[in-house]
């Protein structure tokens, strides 16, 4: 049965007329959904019975709690979704799973949100990428991840959700209908008012980023790894699709200097792309580009990663010192690079970590 979560304005007004309400209904709906955040029809108490019935039979809210929980000794916290019009690759069960990643910083919270289940990227330095791609989830999928997580946050007397990042499993450009619509959700004044400035939306770099650049206003994060196109491909099957100088070259087109930002991830690994000839490289790559650099701490959890083809490469993590020192030579040469703090790693929540391990959880 069709969900309303995730419907825009205009699609729940066709919807209020096709149960025999007025098109306003279409207004109320969206506040219940995206305002009150209710579970039911039930609790629509403005829309009448008979309407609240002809809805009911027609459609569902669209909302459902996660099925698992993990919690970190940092305080990260890994819910795990189903996704039930998706088949599992896991034969005995008739669903899909997906993780989501609560992130708690003094009296703010990130949620780190999933757009597909499991990813076809292939990236070979990423665990997610082992799953296999198995579906995109819809608007509403990636809505209730937020509504969920947000309304427990606040049930259990922890920090409601400041910033969103669209960094969980999959690429958010290779499904970009349903990301665009469910930020179109989140930011609209009919559903949930965010400030775009809130929201952060990663992508390896496909060519379905220029519509997301001109049709939205959120943040972007690129992952990089390494600027020099033959050595990211061997790494990241789609630098052959659309190359890391052809991403750069399109982002220089777009105005970054002022309210919105374009950044970029990079995670270090010693030897492989943390040298001076890559830091040097960096600099000419992103020269008039104003962004930042976030230097990411590879996870000993993940060293090695098989890819598609069965083979595997050892991927040796950059010490300490000299993740210090590139970000300290990159800023002196007008890139701002910060160094991100590794959440979560004890529960497999961190970057490049989410493989739905809760799903055999008893």
């Amino acid at each position: 049965m069709e969900t309303l979560l995730g419907k825009t304005l205009a699609e729940l007004q066709e919807v209020a007329l096709a149960v025999g309400l007025q098109k306003f209904a279409g207004k109320q709906l969206a506040e219940w959904l995206y305002v009150r955040r209710v579970r039911s029809f039930e609790e629509m108490t403005n829309i009448s019975l008979k309407g609240r019935e002809a809805l009911k039979a027609n459609y569902t809210v669209g909302r459902h709690a996660p099925v698992r929980e993990a919690v970190s000794q940092d305080g990260t916290r890994k819910y795990l979704f189903e996704v039930s019009n998706l088949q599992s690759p896991i034969s005995n069960h008739q669903s899909c799973f997906i993780e989501t990643v609560y992130i708690p910083e003094d009296d703010r919270a990130t949620l780190c949100v999933s757009t597909q289940a499991g990813c076809k990227m292939g990236c070979r330095f990423c665990m997610t990428g082992t799953l296999g791609f198995h579906g995109h989830l819809t608007a509403g999928e990636i809505l209730n991840q937020v509504f969920e997580i947000d309304q427990m946050a606040a049930e259990n007397g922890l920090s409601t959700l400041s910033n969103l990042v669209l960094m969980g499993e999959g690429e958010p450009m290779d499904n970009i209908d349903e990301v665009l619509r469910a930020l179109d959700v989140l930011t609209a004044p009919y559903g949930c008012a965010w400030s775009p400035k809130r929201i952060t939306v990663s992508t390896v770099g496909v060519p379905a980023m220029k519509r997301f650049i001109e049709e939205s206003e959120c943040h972007l994060a690129v992952s990089m790894h390494n600027p020099f196109p033959a050595e990211r491909a061997e790494i990241m099957p789609a630098e052959k699709i659309f190359s890391i100088t052809e991403v750069v070259k399109l982002l220089k087109n777009y105005d970054w200097a002022h309210q919105r930002r374009v950044s970029f991830e990079y995670i270090c690994w010693a030897g492989q792309n943390d040298t001076p000839r890559h830091a040097k490289e960096l600099i000419r790559l992103l020269r008039g580009l104003p962004c930042r650099i976030n230097l990411i701490r590879f996870h000993e959890g993940v060293e090695e990663v098989a890819t598609t083809n069965k083979e595997s490469r050892h991927f040796p993590a950059s010490n300490e010192k000299q993740m210090e020192w590139l970000r300290d030579y990159l800023t002196a040469n007008g890139i701002t690079t910060t160094i991100r703090r590794s959440r979560g790693e004890d529960i497999l929540a961190a970057c490049g970590m989410l493989v739905n391990s809760l799903e055999h959880l008893a």
